[in-house]
């Protein structure tokens, strides 16, 4: 029989050094294509959430008469909900409307140092003036008088709305946001839910959501249910939905810092996925990488001190079913947040409350 080489017989060791560079090899390989499937899903993952955006030029949808920027440091961010009905959307709210509205209107004040915000929301029955605008397909939209705040979007789109919002305010408009119906549900059920508190009972009327007084967790389509409600609610008017939105955003902003929903990727790209596939930004944020900066800028901003305003308004003289803007407070209002001054009380005064 022959003999078998010892463990310290030059072949084996041969032997052991092939066997070795085998398995270091191996292991090389193994890891390159674990950073190769890492980096190609990473960037499949970012392809996919930045395809997602829809975006608009603002400078070059406006053009150049727009309000110079009072304070560098502070940010102004439109935040618009639609009402499309479009695609997903239509099967979360079936009313017999054509086009879209901006069914929510909110213009956040981030002031200097980025450690408090103001979110002033515009009733969407205030009747305005609309300046000239370009639509979608660059046609000419004339100016008007008197008409609903709601209108310009469906008439020529967001662009319109920030150039309206800059006109009626003085303050240059930085970003806007758009979100509608199918990504306002999916942001909410990416969160597993929002929390809200009601002092009396809901009452769910004309389709209403309905709810008693108290605590309630709500998935992405009662909680649309919940901020669309007007008339099982209050005073049944559209004033008095404002009050129910910005509770809901409240709550929202508030579950997200629970959750520390921004210091988890998991939790994160699911956000993301949600929140991108039915959002429209200006086109200075339209990519994954220009959110998560601003929204990182953003992170000393807390929920519990974010202040809440309705711009003042005061019942319209002609039909009591609209509202103008109302003097001198709105004037107060807006020339604290161009300046980045103290909001004074009396600005914070409307005729007409809901």
């Amino acid at each position: 029989m022959t003999d078998l080489p010892s463990a310290t017989s030059p072949s084996s060791r041969r032997r052991r050094r092939r066997g070795g560079k085998r398995a270091l090899r191996i292991v090389l390989l193994t890891v390159a294509l674990l950073i190769l499937a890492a980096a190609g899903g990473g960037w499949w993952a970012y392809s996919h959430l930045n395809g997602n955006i829809d975006s608009v030029d603002l400078d070059q949808a406006i053009g150049d008469n727009r309000p110079k920027k009072v304070v560098a440091g502070a940010q102004n961010l439109l935040v618009l909900g639609s009402d499309s009905r479009a695609g997903a959307n239509g099967d979360l709210d079936h009313g017999d409307v054509s086009g879209a509205r901006s069914d929510t209107a909110m213009l956040v004040h981030i002031p200097e140092g980025r450690s408090k915000a103001t979110a002033v929301s515009i009733p969407r029955d205030t009747l305005i003036s609309r300046p000239e605008c370009k639509d979608a397909d660059g046609k000419t939209v004339k100016a008007a008088n008197r008409v609903m705040f709601n209108s310009v979007y469906s008439l020529a789109g967001p662009a319109c709305v920030v150039k309206t919002v800059e006109q009626m305010s003085g303050i240059r408009v930085d970003h806007f946001v758009e979100v509608d119906f199918a990504g306002f549900k999916g942001l909410v059920d990416a969160l597993g839910g929002v929390t809200v508190t009601l002092d009396k009972p809901m009452s769910g009327a004309k389709g209403g959501l309905k709810l008693d007084a108290g605590t309630h967790r709500l998935n992405g389509t009662d909680s649309l249910k919940f901020v669309r409600t007007r008339y099982g609610y209050g005073d049944g008017s559209d004033l008095g939905r404002i009050g129910l939105q910005q509770q809901f955003m409240m709550a929202m902003l508030s579950e997200i810092k629970k959750q520390d929903a921004l210091g988890n990727p998991a939790r994160l790209y699911k956000l993301a996925d949600a929140g991108t596939k039915s959002l429209t930004t200006d086109s200075d944020l339209a990519s994954l990488t220009s959110l998560a900066d601003f929204a990182q800028s953003m992170k000393g901003v807390d929920p519990d001190t974010m202040e809440t305003i309705m711009l003042p308004v005061a019942y319209d003289k002609v039909d009591p079913n609209r509202v103008i803007v109302a003097e001198p407070q709105a004037g107060m209002l807006w020339e604290a947040l161009r300046t980045d001054q103290k909001i004074p009380a009396e600005a914070k005064n409307s005729p007409a409350k809901g």
